[in-house]
């Protein structure tokens, strides 16, 4: 896992979810072909309800962001969490 992270780059994906916008931040290898992958996950998860605006490389602010638990994440999506997992105060240990 962290071998591959080393040699990925992230990727910032933009879709619409019933005419709703969303993002995604997705690390893909050095020869992937995002937009294909991206469109083909999307159609799976979500069939027709689902539109790929696009795919890009996330800037350095941006991936710094995500690595730090910071992103924009989707208010609508309660159990959403970001890269960070469970804060301290909600584990179960």
């Amino acid at each position: 896992m962290a071998e591959f992270f080393r040699t990925s780059t992230m990727w910032v994906v933009d879709f619409r979810y019933d005419g709703s916008p969303r993002r995604w931040f997705k690390a893909f290898g050095p020869d992937a072909d995002v937009a294909s992958e991206m469109a083909t996950q999307l159609r799976e998860l979500y069939g027709a309800r689902v539109q790929l605006e696009s795919v890009r490389k996330a800037s350095d602010a941006e991936e710094a962001a995500y690595l730090r638990g910071e992103a924009p994440t989707n208010v609508f999506c309660p159990t959403g969490r970001g890269a960070g997992g469970l804060s301290d105060d909600n584990r179960n240990d």
